[in-house]
This record gives structure tokens, sequence and C-alpha cells, in this order.
């Protein structure tokens, strides 16, 4: 809000703010950046005010609460006397919460125009004085055509990553795909739609405001369920994953006013779904790790694969058994040839090359 009024103080073109159609508003910002305009107009029907604070992100101290009204009440009031127009009504917008009609704002010298459409906004403009750099300019309208400035790709994009339930559901899946891909590497497609999930949903974290605590509940959550791959835990890791989960979810936009909130249903159901697909995931996972050994060994020892990415100071990959896993080797093995597993790590093979006979 503080830079599109920067923009219209500093700006040597005449800004005219107009609320409409009917119905409309001007609450909260929108009070301030009605202020701030050279011409201030309102179609029929709108109101403009309600502009007290709110704490989005936690309960603030009643003191830093105090503080950030009076601060805002000296802004608004600076804005109303910069612009000539009524500071009393500025001052209750903000600490009464005050919000008034476009008549009565015409009548207390908030506005200087009501109008029911743009066209009738030019005509009533033209003509009208205003003040630029101490300077009187008289605006000649007559005849101004309207041309419509349409939002590029990179707003709309915006707009629709500001959506609350939609970067709930693109975190959410962007850590699915993440948690696939490292329970089941090689796969890939999971993994590379989940990053772009998690991109996404980051940018539009960095939109809205976020309780930082409810989201590291939720990574932690995540980190959780892969846990649980690693280390003999019975499904403690796996449930104290899902609470994590749980909690989180409900922390991340929690303090927000509704219209900044996940959908509570949507929310509920996006947990059980996920929590169901990160289970069923760790179960098909660790069932892999833990196959019947055979003869003493484990089921994939001594088994002939082959590198499908070279495998050298680096771990590389391999398809064995119909499965892709990662594996290291003592020496350099490039891509295509076939290698013998000796070893096995967790979800890491260790291998050498296989010289048939």
């Amino acid at each position: 809000t503080r830079k599109i009024v920067k923009e219209i103080l500093k700006s040597k073109v005449p800004v005219i703010v107009y609320v409409s159609p009917s119905g409309a508003r001007a609450a909260s910002a929108g009070t301030f950046i009605l202020l701030a305009s050279h011409l201030a107009a309102m179609a029929p029907g709108t109101h403009v005010g309600a502009a007290h604070p709110i704490e989005l992100t936690g309960k603030a101290d009643e003191k830093v609460m105090e503080k950030i009204t009076n601060d805002l009440v000296a802004w608004a009031k600076n804005l109303a006397q910069m612009r000539k127009r009524n500071p009393k009504f500025a001052e209750e917008a903000i600490k009464k919460s005050r919000s008034i009609t476009d008549s009565e704002a015409l009548k207390l010298g908030v506005i200087e125009i009501i109008a029911k459409d743009l066209n009738e906004l030019i005509k009533k403009a033209h003509g009208k004085t205003i003040v630029i750099d101490e300077q009187k300019i008289k605006l000649s309208l007559k005849n101004a055509k309207i041309e419509e400035i349409k939002e590029d790709l990179k707003t709309k994009i915006l707009k629709i990553l500001t959506n609350p339930n939609l970067v709930y559901f693109l975190l959410m899946l962007g850590l699915a795909g993440l948690y696939f891909e490292l329970s089941h590497p090689g796969t890939i497609f999971p993994g590379v739609i989940g990053a772009i999930c998690l991109i996404l949903a980051l940018v539009g974290l960095s939109i809205l405001p976020v309780n930082y605590a409810g989201l590291a509940l939720i990574i932690l959550g995540g980190i959780l369920f892969f846990l649980e791959i690693q280390i003999v835990s019975h499904g403690l890791l796996a449930i104290g994953g899902t609470i994590c989960l749980l909690l989180g979810s409900l922390m991340l936009f929690g303090k927000n006013p509704p219209s900044l909130r996940v959908y509570q249903p949507f929310l509920y159901s996006v947990i059980l779904t996920i929590s169901a697909v990160l289970g069923g995931i760790t179960y098909l996972a660790v069932k892999t790790l833990r196959k019947r050994p055979v003869s003493g060994k484990e089921a994939l020892i001594n088994k002939v694969g082959k590198v499908i990415e070279d495998i050298g100071p680096e771990e590389g990959k391999i398809f064995v058994e119909g499965e892709i896993w990662r594996a290291v080797s003592d020496e350099y093995i490039p891509k295509n040839t076939k290698v013998i597993v000796i070893e096995k790590k967790g979800l890491t093979l260790k291998v050498k090359s296989f010289k048939e006979k």
C-alpha cells in the first residue's frame, strides 16, 4: 500500500482514483489510495473507510497495535490534508473503522466526484483543478479516449498464487513428489513435478502472511516419513509425521482472516490423502528394504544389473531386478556396463564390474 501511495504522490501525471462499479468499496488499503489521489471519485452505491489495522500473523501486543494504529492515523491525516480532504474522517476510518457512502463522502469532502461510469467521470473531471508540485493544473479531458491496460501474464499468475488453498495444495503435493523420488530413486517424474510444485508454493508463501512455525512442522512431517524408511520405528515416525502435517497445516494460515485461510474441509481432506499416500509409499519402500534374505544374504547380493548412470567418485544408478537403485563402486564404471551387486547399505548398492565367463 505504501509503495502504491508513494508512486501516486510522486507522479507528474494526474491520478484519478475511481471506486466502481456499484457495490464496490475502498476499504483498508483502498482508503489510503483514495486519499492519496489527485482526484477522488466514487460510483453510486459504493462506500469507503473501515481501515483499522488487523494483525495477520498472530496475536500482537496491545501497545504494538496502538503504535501501528497511531502511525496509520498520522499517515492518513497527512494524505487528507495534502489533498485538502477531510482529516477527521481519515482518523475515524482507522481508529473507529468508520465507513461512509458515496454521497456522504462527497458531502464530507472526502471525494470530489460521483459518477455512474467512466464516461461520466471524464466529463465531470474535465475542467477540475488539481495541484502537482505546488502548481495548479486544470484538467482538459474533452474527447479523451479510454485505454484499458490489461494484466500481464506475470500478474495473472501471481494473483492465482495468492489463493491459500492452491498454495497449500502445491506445498503438500510438492513434498509428496520429492518424498516419492527419495524413496524410489530414479523415477524422476514425481521428483520433477514435486520440485515445480514446491517452487510455485514458495512463491505464494512469499506473498501471503504465513506462520513459519507451521511451515517448519510440515517440513518436519515430511522428514519423519522419510526417516521411517531408514530407521526401524514400527510406524512411530510415520505417526509423528502425520501429527506434524496436521498441526503445521492448521498453523500455516491459522491467524489470517477467513479470506486468507485454507478452507477447513479441504485442508482435512488433503491431510488425509497425503498421509495415506506417504504411508503407502513408506510401506512399499520398507517392504523392499526388508525383503527376506536369500541363503543368509539379502536378495540383491550377487545379482547382475546394468549401469544407467555412470558410477565414478560419486554414486550413479543401476537397473537390477526390475528396479532402479543408487549405486557406488571402488572403480569407475561407465553407462551400459554390466555390474554385480556385492553389498547393500540402506537404499544404496555397492557394485563392481561383471565379467562374463
